[in-house]
């Protein structure tokens, strides 16, 4: 068989000459999809609350605060594991406090009727970091935009740079005609 005629031939490894990949042209032209990051829910985890009881009395504990207390009970008991355990994360603590030259203490006081609590209810506001009191909220987009169309008067550049910076995606919102602070 001559060399021209086998360049036709189909057959197994040699498929039709208008089906075979072009040579600089990828197979995969939408590329391998994005890989989820498939990290631990520490967060979510950690930051559940339980009912103890605490010296006869009952309150709210986050998991890490349980885990810790058991750690120490432990410690206590004479589990060396848990002894050692503790004793190095009282270390780090102890150098962590050293290394900041001034300590804050911020208390955040919040009534059981607060806006927080209800923002998030309703789904108007989102806290960014769900697992402190202190994390900063921002509102949905959505909720920009309803409150924007119901205001009497525009809003002063300082006002509408406020308002940006407060709302969670502000590239998402549609902005009044006569916004001048565009995110």
């Amino acid at each position: 068989m001559s060399s021209l005629e086998h360049q036709g031939a189909v057959g197994y490894g040699r498929p039709p000459v208008g089906s075979r990949f072009v040579k600089g042209r990828s197979g995969n032209p939408a590329g391998r999809p994005p890989a989820r990051h498939l990290q631990l829910p520490y967060e979510s985890v950690l930051g559940q609350t339980f009912t103890i009881l605490d010296n006869g009395v009952e309150r709210q504990a986050t998991a890490i605060e349980v885990f810790l207390l058991k750690v120490a009970k432990r410690g206590l008991d004479g589990d060396t594991g848990a002894s050692r355990t503790m004793l190095t994360l009282l270390k780090q603590v102890r150098e962590q406090q050293q290394a900041s030259e001034q300590l804050t203490i911020v208390l955040v006081a919040v009534a059981p009727g607060s806006v927080t609590g209800g923002l998030e209810i309703l789904r108007i506001a989102t806290k960014l970091d769900p697992y402190r009191e202190t994390a900063r909220m921002v509102i949905e987009p959505w909720a920009a935009e309803a409150a924007l169309e119901r205001l009497p008067q525009p809003l002063t550049p300082a006002q509408q740079r406020t308002v940006v910076d407060a709302t969670r995606t502000p590239k998402r919102v549609r902005w009044p005609e006569w916004w001048s602070e565009y995110p």
